[in-house]
């Protein structure tokens, strides 16, 4: 279980760390889909701030899972919050932020199972 519980949390700190970096660099493809969705741009930085926390949540959470646990619950609130944002406005391009959602969920699972 701990094998699947490390590939997990590794697949969503690396997708966690990309989506960070994109915000930090004001890629062309992610600042208007936040913009539509309504993240005023002063915020943006603190959205990429919150997505390495938790990567790194994730990472020093399989070697001590309560971190792990409180790293995974954090980033499915981030990610639940993220696919509120979209239906708020009622934008139906939410997949990604649903996808990362249920590995969240998935992440926070398999941790709590292989503790």
């Amino acid at each position: 279980m701990f094998i699947l519980t490390l590939i997990i949390s590794v697949l969503l700190a690396v997708a966690l760390t990309f989506s960070a970096v994109g915000k930090l660099t004001r890629n062309d493809s992610v600042i208007p889909m936040l913009e539509q969705v309504g993240v005023p741009p002063d915020k943006i930085p603190w959205l990429a701030y919150l997505e390495i926390l938790g990567a790194v949540g994730l990472l020093v959470g399989l070697a001590v899972w309560p971190i792990g646990v409180a790293a995974a619950v954090g980033v499915v609130l981030y990610f639940v919050g993220a696919v509120a944002a979209h239906l708020r406005v009622k934008d139906k391009e939410f997949a990604p932020a649903a996808g990362l959602a249920v590995f969240a969920v998935a992440a926070l699972v398999l941790r709590v199972l292989s503790a």
